[in-house]
C-alpha cells in the first residue's frame, strides 16, 4: 500500500510539473513586422507607443525592442552592431483582457519567435555616471500641472508623431539630425537619467534628490564618451572601447562645430553634472538573433 501511494503521488506531482512547464508564453494576438522606410531628410524619428489594446512602434531598432522587453538600458545589452542599425515598423494587438503591463513579456515572446533571439545574463562592475547638482545649484523649472482636457499618458514615449505635438507630463521627444541631438520633455530626473543612459557610453544614476517633473530642453553634439552615441554606433560590448572591426559607421554625422557637449548642455541648461563612478550592472548577452524576422 505504501509503495502504491508513493507511486501515485509521484505521478500526480509529475502531472502538475508538466502542466506548469507546458504553459505557453504569453504572446500578442497578432503582430506585423516590416522593414522601416529609410530617412529622407537626415533625421531618424522613433515612436514607441500605442493605445490600451495595441502596440505601435515606428522606425525602431531591435535594440529598442530588446530594452523595452527586458526592462534594461542599451548599455546593458551586448550583441552584434546591427541590433542598433536595422530598423522596423511593428504593430501588434494584445489578446482580449490582457493588461498592458504584460507587453514586455509579449515582446520577449515576439523576439524569440520572430527573430529567434537567445541570450544569457552576466553581472559586472562597470564605469557609470552619477547625475548630481552642479556647482551653483539646480536650474530646473517645474512642469505645468496636467489639465483635465490635456490628460496624461503616464508613459515615456520617445518621438511622438510630430515635432510640435504637445507633450504630456512624463512625455519625452528625442530628435537626431545633422546638428546633433535635441531632447525635449516634461520628465522626472529619474527619466532623464534613464534616457541619458541610452545615449552615453555608460549608465547614468539619478542622485539629484529632485522629486518633481520638470521641463527639459537640451541640445548637444551627440558624440560624448569613448563610443559616442551608443544607439547609433551599435553595442561594442558592455565595457565600451573602440568601434568593432567591420561595424557600420554612425548613421548620422554631427555637422555643428559649435554644438555643446552633453556635459556642458546639462550644466548650462539644468544646473546638472555627470560625475564618474563605478557600479554593478546586469548585462544581457545576445547569443543569437536573426536580422530578418520570420514572415507575418
Amino acid at each position: 500500500m505504501h509503495l502504491r501511494v508513493s507511486a501515485g503521488l509521484f505521478v500526480a506531482l509529475s502531472a502538475i510539473a508538466f502542466s506548469q512547464t507546458a504553459t505557453p508564453p504569453i504572446a500578442f494576438e497578432v503582430a506585423s513586422i516590416k522593414p522601416a522606410a529609410p530617412p529622407t531628410d537626415g533625421r531618424i524619428m522613433v515612436r514607441m507607443g500605442g493605445d490600451a489594446g495595441r502596440v505601435t512602434y515606428t522606425n525602431v531598432s531591435l535594440m529598442n525592442v530588446i530594452t523595452n522587453a527586458f526592462k534594461v538600458r542599451e548599455h546593458q545589452v551586448s550583441g552584434p552592431p546591427w541590433l542598433a542599425t536595422e530598423r522596423f515598423d511593428i504593430t501588434a494587438t494584445l489578446p482580449a483582457g490582457v493588461a498592458r503591463d504584460q507587453v514586455p513579456a509579449m515582446l520577449q515572446t515576439l523576439l524569440a519567435d520572430r527573430f529567434k533571439l537567445t541570450f544569457h545574463k552576466e553581472s559586472k562592475v562597470l564605469p557609470a555616471y552619477a547625475l548630481v547638482p552642479a556647482k551653483g545649484g539646480l536650474k530646473l523649472t517645474e512642469a505645468e500641472p496636467e489639465t483635465a482636457a490635456s490628460g496624461s499618458s503616464g508613459e515615456l514615449r520617445p518621438g511622438p508623431p510630430g515635432p510640435n505635438t504637445p507633450l504630456p507630463r512624463g512625455g519625452m521627444r528625442m530628435m537626431m539630425g545633422p546638428r546633433g541631438r535635441h531632447m525635449t520633455g516634461k520628465i522626472s530626473m529619474q527619466q532623464l537619467a534613464d534616457s541619458l543612459s541610452n545615449w552615453m557610453d555608460r549608465p547614468v544614476l539619478d542622485m539629484t534628490e529632485a522629486k518633481g517633473v520638470y521641463d527639459v530642453d537640451l541640445e548637444w553634439s551627440g558624440d560624448d564618451g569613448p563610443r559616442g552615441m551608443m544607439g547609433l554606433r551599435g553595442p561594442g560590448g558592455p565595457e565600451g572601447g573602440p568601434r568593432p572591426e567591420g561595424a557600420p559607421r554612425p548613421e548620422i554625422h554631427d555637422e555643428s562645430a559649435d554644438a555643446p557637449s552633453i556635459f556642458t548642455a546639462l550644466q548650462d541648461k539644468l544646473g546638472l553634472k555627470l560625475d564618474s563612478r563605478k557600479a554593478p550592472v546586469d548585462i544581457l548577452i545576445i547569443d543569437h538573433a536573426e536580422k530578418v524576422p520570420t514572415e507575418n
